[in-house]
């Protein structure tokens, strides 16, 4: 006799619909991409005129060209590893290092850091008081213009210091203090090995994050420091005034190219982190406590 569930659904019944909502909510997430995808190697035109719902329609690598052949490409592209690798590992380690001491209870004035820092989720000085200092220390046309300012997320320290608090268990920490450890070794020795799972989070967050960033760049960087993204918004704006400058029949084309390349664009600055994603992935799967007692 089938098991029921409390609404008198089977339990088969009740996976189909969980695996049809999942497919549908899938899809509503996947298709965008999909789109911008099969958009990028399409003609414009036929992309406005609804021609391409699924498949492509008159296919061409015209935008693709156009962005790749720009010589500034490759050096944003090295610019962009660059500063997403050390930005990520500044931005992992300070979170480590000042969520950590926030969820040790005995810490002196632990409460009166915690809301100290939690104001600064709420307030800040503004665009020209930022760039000011940025600008007094030194700091303008400086890679570490993009992580100093900015480089720990007050709402990612909670995240990991509320981790800290509720999945490392406090027995361990306990033993380790009986054996003799100081807090520097039980945070490298014990909280940094079962806290992988957050820390493969914060990675993922971080890397998205600094990879993204153009405005930062926009500000303080020159033009020889300019990152990926903010190449490649170059490369609009250019392709988008030679379409303006054009009149008769070669704005047609000019405005065609403009289109192919917004499309190539967004799936050139996207392409890196949908690679590296997947093997960021596995991470997220591991027990918060996998490893952490042993018989």
């Amino acid at each position: 006799m089938k098991s029921k569930s409390k609404h008198g659904l089977s339990d088969r019944a009740s996976d189909i619909i969980l695996v049809a909502l999942t497919a549908v909510i899938l899809l509503i997430i996947a298709y965008p991409l999909y789109y911008v995808v099969i958009a990028s190697v399409s003609d414009p035109y036929d992309v406005y005129a609804g021609k391409t719902f699924l498949l492509p329609s008159q296919f061409t690598l015209e935008g693709y060209k156009a962005v790749l052949s720009d010589p500034d490409l490759f050096r944003g592209f090295l610019n962009s590893i660059k500063y997403t690798v050390i930005g990520t590992v500044y931005s992992v380690v300070t979170i480590y290092i000042t969520a950590y001491p926030l969820s040790v209870k005995e810490l002196p004035g632990r409460k009166f850091f915690s809301i100290f820092f939690i104001i600064t989720m709420y307030f800040g000085g503004g665009l020209i008081p930022t760039y000011l200092v940025v600008k007094n220390t030194g700091l303008l046309n400086n890679m570490w213009a993009l992580f100093l300012p900015g480089g720990v997320a007050m709402g990612n320290v909670i995240i990991v210091r509320n981790f800290f608090e509720n999945n490392v268990p406090r027995d361990l920490i306990e033993a380790a203090q009986i054996d003799g450890a100081n807090h520097m070794t039980i945070f490298t020795k014990v909280v940094v090995p079962l806290s992988r799972s957050i820390m493969a989070v914060m990675v993922v967050f971080s890397m998205v994050a600094y990879w993204n960033d153009w405005f930062t760049a926009l500000i303080y960087l020159n033009d020889e420091m300019a990152p990926f993204p903010l190449v490649l918004r170059g490369i609009l704006i250019s392709s988008s005034a030679m379409s303006n400058f054009t009149s008769g029949a070669g704005y047609l084309e000019a405005n065609r190219i403009s289109e192919l390349v917004k499309f190539a664009s967004m799936i050139v600055a996207a392409v890196p982190m949908l690679a590296i994603y997947p093997f960021v992935q596995k991470y997220f799967e591991q027990g918060f406590m996998s490893g952490a007692v042993k018989g």
